[in-house]
């Protein structure tokens, strides 16, 4: 009978699937990254605010005063929806853009959503907004470092591998989550 020679073969699914994982790892990797500082930044969108200036402006009904803001201005565009959070402020929304106006002294900003390059792709994909068959591909994913996780403890033997200092580091990977639960817990 022939022997089987399991760790020659944990080692070749090891190589090949963390070929296939590197891709989505440095875009999950990356992304990650990102969103962990999301109260500092939105990683997804910059956001750029550009002041405005024109003359005061006098109306009493919202859309008579709507037309006056966009005619004053100069917008040709259409607004999608528009509304006055105060009597003296209208705020006007357009597709990635908003125009926020003090119609009593005419002073405003522009604030202009647009998606940061790269980044906005990587979370779009890492945060599953794919849904669909993404998921089920971001399931593979999972288990695919499920799979590296478990058979890189067993590529090196000696005291490179699982029974050398590979236990110590394996623990310490174990005990740091463990720590911050106790910690923040």
């Amino acid at each position: 009978m022939k022997k089987i020679h399991w760790r020659k073969w944990n080692n070749i699914l090891h190589r090949d699937i963390g070929y296939l994982a590197v891709g989505l790892t440095i875009i999950y990797a990356i992304s990650g990254i990102a969103v962990n500082h999301v109260e500092d930044w939105n990683p997804s969108y910059e956001i750029r605010r550009v002041p405005v200036q024109t003359t005061p402006i006098k109306a009493e009904q919202h859309d008579e005063l709507l037309q006056s803001v966009l005619q004053k201005m100069n917008i040709a565009e259409q607004p999608e929806s528009s509304f006055r959070p105060s009597p003296k402020e209208i705020h006007v929304f357009f597709k990635n853009k908003t125009l926020k106006l003090d119609v009593l002294s005419g002073k405003g900003e522009w604030e202009i959503v647009e998606k940061r390059p790269l980044l906005y792709e990587f979370n779009y994909l890492h945060l599953n907004h794919a849904k669909r068959w993404w998921t089920y591909f971001a399931d593979l994913y999972a288990v695919a470092l499920l799979f590296l996780a478990i058979s890189g403890m067993f590529v090196l033997k000696g005291k490179n591998g699982l029974a050398g200092r590979g236990k110590w580091l394996t623990a310490i990977g174990f005990l740091i989550p463990i720590f911050f639960l106790i910690v923040y817990n």
